[in-house]
């Protein structure tokens, strides 16, 4: 009997976790399916690709459509215990740590706009023109590559060539070869977010000062500017925590594989899906321009069908 009883608790928690997962894949579907309805509106008006905050706005959907197509396949392999070369899981840990550091970078660089716009509006135009934007996508990738850049030079260094063909359950743990390098990794993730912190907090503070100051239409738009700025200081601080999730989740793994995994799935939904997930509801649905080209993109899709 109490044979029967375990065999059943085990089948109940694998189905509990089948749920999960199924719940998982309809969020990231759902999510993926709105972000390309948004990069088809960008293109829909000339003014959205010649606008500094709509063409971070659309690098941030690229790049977030780009992590959690791969988050959420490493998270089912993961999950199933599926293993692969390592020379694939590197080339996806390669991609996924890059435009782990996009989002943030670009919502820094978003909320670096809003403080031109609203405390420096007269030199907007030059600071914020065409040649600058393609210039900003330029420095946020490769300030996003460093970071993977450093780890993996590590890696090269100390891996043995045929650790390349070795089939592997692919996390980011199999390329820390030593202690030393997850602390090194860790301490460089923190310092970029701090930054990204500090910037955001020195714009929110001066954006506030300019709507206590401002009158009419000027302080209903520095208010707008400044919760958007709010706004964007939640993303990072969530994508923060997460850096935090890996030292959390193999503390738990010492105590139970259950709670383990329950641990790591809450965290994959809390820091790693909702942050990407926040994008299109900050910039797609509260921009009135934007909102209203998605509105008429929408119905002409529908007036089609019928």
């Amino acid at each position: 009997m109490a044979a029967q009883s375990s065999e059943y608790s085990g089948e109940t928690a694998a189905y509990k976790m089948n749920d999960k997962i199924l719940l998982i894949q309809v969020i990231v579907v759902l999510f993926l399916c709105i972000n390309l309805l948004l990069i088809t509106t960008f293109f829909t008006k000339e003014v959205f690709y010649t606008t500094m905050r709509y063409v971070l706005f659309a690098v941030t959907l690229m790049s977030d459509c780009l992590f959690l197509f791969l988050a959420d396949i490493l998270f089912i392999l993961n999950f199933y215990r599926c293993t692969m070369k390592m020379w694939l899981c590197l080339a996806i840990y390669i991609i996924s740590s890059l435009y782990m550091f996009v989002t943030p970078l670009t919502l820094t660089a978003m909320t670096l706009e809003r403080y031109v716009a609203i405390c420096l509006p007269l030199r907007h135009a030059e600071l914020c023109s065409p040649r600058s934007t393609l210039h900003g996508i330029l420095i946020i990738h490769s300030l996003s590559s460093l970071p993977c850049i450093v780890f993996l030079s590590i890696f090269f260094a100390s891996a043995s060539y045929s650790s390349y063909t070795q089939g592997r359950v692919c996390t980011v743990e199999i390329f820390i070869l030593h202690r030393w390098q997850g602390h090194l990794s860790s301490a460089i993730n923190q310092f970029y977010f701090l930054i990204m912190c500090i910037t955001i907090v020195f714009a929110y503070v001066k954006i506030t000062r300019v709507a206590k100051a401002a009158s009419g239409e000027d302080k209903k738009s520095t208010w707008r500017g400044l919760r958007t700025v709010g706004l964007h200081a939640f993303q990072l601080l969530l994508c923060l925590i997460q850096l935090w999730c890996p030292f959390i989740e193999a503390a738990v793994l010492q105590i139970n594989l259950i709670s383990f995994i329950n641990v790591r799935t809450f965290n994959y939904i809390t820091f790693i899906l909702a942050p990407r997930c926040l994008s299109p509801l900050i910039y797609g649905l509260r921009d009135e321009m934007f909102f209203h080209a998605l509105k008429r993109l929408a119905l002409c899709g529908l007036r089609k069908k019928h």
